[in-house]
């Protein structure tokens, strides 16, 4: 009985071990001739990571139509190893280089930590989606190479350049501060909407992990690709543009050096933006000849990449009367229903420092805006500046200019744009410095050109736009911007900007307004007046060496108003001759849905075909 009992052990003991055996059988042969992962797996001596680029976010108008979209890009990658012999001469001839180019291209410094010879490395960038589609049905005829797509910019509309900006390949200083978001051959927004939304429009990288062998040939994905990462796209971008605006703004433009801006005052949306000359966004974009293009405009002598409408700080000429006169209001230093005598000029102790033009009496402040009246406003900055005695002018400047500086000025206003400059507002201090008491110091008639907006007073395009826009809302100012909203997949958020105040108080504001619409229906800007459109400017002249820079600032209707917009053209002459004519057309075709009114066409066509580029 026992022994029978050992006997059954045995065998029990001795099926378990055959059992196991079995089993290791048939996991080798699964392992082994069922599922090649496992001789793959042998073979592969490195897991590589290969970077899936994703499609930068797209940028709208404020009607949604397409301002920046993306285009097929290619770069050719080759292994060093892997490269073998093959037709030279025809592979120069698809991609257009010759044979010494092409040894440079391949003849990498490989004791450089950048290269390896089993690495992929760019062997030409940038290759056109057009010049790839020949390329690539030869692509099989040259081991070692494959082709790596990458998404670029494309401009649908052929303005708007100083606003959209470019994007450029990063540079070493941009991916040592990156903490690890960028990598060399990597683009960024550089400029304009694409550099201040870079981190909305740049979207997510993508990772695919793939099985190299020991002479760098994919074998496959990793782990059947568990570990990979989708590309995420980025968010989309709609902007407060106005395409169309933009288009007429620029064309009215065209042959000018200056700047344009247009702004909704009820929300700080800008219109349109420009500054000229300009370029067509397109031969920015990324392709073979980008460099060469780039170098042309850098050296071009009009400056067409210096943004005149945020960057350049010009003195506002006339314009600025009316902000001194609602400051001086608020201080309780002038009462507007003063009338002033002037004889062609601003006297003081014998001298006329100030000139004015010809015209009646004015009676009231309404009147001194129409007529623009040097005189009345000299009057009126000295009695604001003195009004602590006139041998203490420097405390009276300091209240004039705090109020001032309540519009924006002498600061940025925070548009969403890189490079905007502060302009000029200055105070005792400045003045302090420029007159030391030792050389005999200041006093308000040492400073009176400041009164009609010259002297070291400088402003920004924007800040005279955002001015109008406060003036033509009683006394507030949403941040001027141009980003209104960001779209990410359904999801439509809105952005928001805050609101500031200037502290004037709005019943002051409807004598300026007043003046200012008379200077359009009866004083000094004629060509601005829009039938059936009420509008409200002002000019300026702001003085020049050679030839007089002419300003403008406006806004319509007078109730209610849409638009607020500033033109500042260099070398143009007086504000009347062409700022004003263009500020008011281009109210006039937005208010009216792209149409100008037909007794202005000779207006419009005067502006379109004048070159101004060479005044001086």
């Amino acid at each position: 009985m026992a022994q029978d009992s050992y006997n059954n052990r045995q065998h029990i003991i001795r099926g378990f071990f055959i059992l196991i055996g079995i089993a290791l059988i048939a996991k080798s042969f699964q392992l082994q001739v069922i599922d090649t992962s496992y001789a793959e797996t042998a073979r592969a001596v490195v897991v590589s990571d290969l970077t899936l680029y994703p499609s930068r976010g797209l940028i709208y108008d404020r009607n949604k139509e397409l301002l920046v979209t993306n285009r097929a890009m290619y770069d050719l990658m080759v292994i060093y190893d892997l490269v073998g012999e093959m037709d030279t001469a025809k592979f120069c001839q698809l991609l257009d280089i010759d044979k010494p180019d092409f040894e440079k291209r391949l003849g990498k410094d490989f004791s450089d930590d950048r290269f390896d010879k089993k690495v992929p490395f760019p062997f030409l960038k940038k290759i056109s989606a057009e010049q790839y589609a020949r390329f690539q049905e030869s692509l099989y005829q040259f081991p070692g190479f494959f082709v790596q797509m990458r998404n670029v910019r494309s401009y649908p509309n052929k303005v708007g350049a100083h606003i959209l900006g470019y994007i450029n390949e990063v540079t070493q200083n941009q991916i040592d501060k990156s903490e690890g978001k960028y990598k060399r051959g990597d683009y960024i927004g550089a400029k304009g909407l694409e550099a201040e939304y870079e981190g909305i429009l740049r979207g997510r990288k993508g990772l695919k992990k793939v099985m190299k062998d020991n002479f760098g040939r994919i074998e496959g994905s990793w782990l059947g690709g568990v570990q990979d990462i989708s590309p995420q796209s980025g968010k989309d971008l709609i902007t407060t543009i106005d395409i169309d605006l933009q288009k007429y703004a620029e064309k009215l433009m065209a042959n000018k050096r200056g700047g344009l801006v247009a702004i909704d005052p009820n929300s700080g949306e800008i219109l349109a933006m420009l500054s000229s000359p300009a370029y067509d966004p397109n031969i920015l974009a990324i392709n073979r000849k980008r460099s060469e293009t780039f170098n042309l405009l850098v050296r071009d002598s009009l400056r067409p990449f210096y943004d005149r409408s945020l960057m350049a700080q010009y003195p506002p000429g006339s314009i600025f009367k009316s902000l001194t006169n609602l400051a001086a209001l608020q201080m309780g230093t002038w009462d507007n229903g003063r009338g002033i005598s002037c004889s062609g000029g601003y006297d003081y102790g014998g001298k006329r420092p100030l000139g004015c033009h010809s015209h009646q009496y004015v009676s009231n402040g309404k009147e001194a805006l129409q007529h623009s009246c040097n005189s009345y406003y000299c009057q009126l900055f000295r009695e604001t500046v003195d009004q602590f005695g006139f041998k203490n002018a420097g405390k009276g400047l300091d209240s004039l200019m705090a109020q001032i500086r309540l519009f924006g000025l002498g600061d940025t206003l925070g548009i969403d744009l890189p490079s905007e400059k502060k302009g000029l507002i200055p105070d005792s201090k400045y003045y302090n410095r420029m007159y030391p008491k030792n050389k005999g110091g200041w006093k308000s008639p040492t400073i009176i050109s400041l009164a009609i907006g010259q002297g070291e007073i400088q402003m920004t395009t924007l800040q005279m736009a955002n001015a109008a826009a406060t003036i033509a809302n009683g006394g507030w100012y949403i941040t001027p911007h141009l980003g209104k909203a960001i779209i990410n997949g359904d999801e439509i958020k809105k952005l928001d900007y805050p609101k500031r105040s200037t502290g004037i108080n709005p019943s002051y504001f409807q004598p300026i307004k007043d003046g200012m619409e008379l200077a359009v229906n009866q004083g000094t800007a004629p060509l601005a007046r829009i039938p059936s459109i009420t509008i409200c400017g002002k000019t300026g002249t702001s003085e020049n060496v050679g030839t007089d820079h002419s300003v403008f600032f406006s806004f319509a209707p007078k109730e209610n108003p849409e638009i607020a917009i500033a033109v500042f053209i260099e070398n143009a002459g007086w504000g009347g001759s062409y700022a004003a004519p263009i500020a008011s057309l281009v109210t006039e075709y937005y208010l009216n849905d792209g149409e100008i009114d037909p007794s202005r066409s000779w207006i419009e066509d005067r502006m379109i075909n004048k070159n101004l580029l060479h005044a001086k």
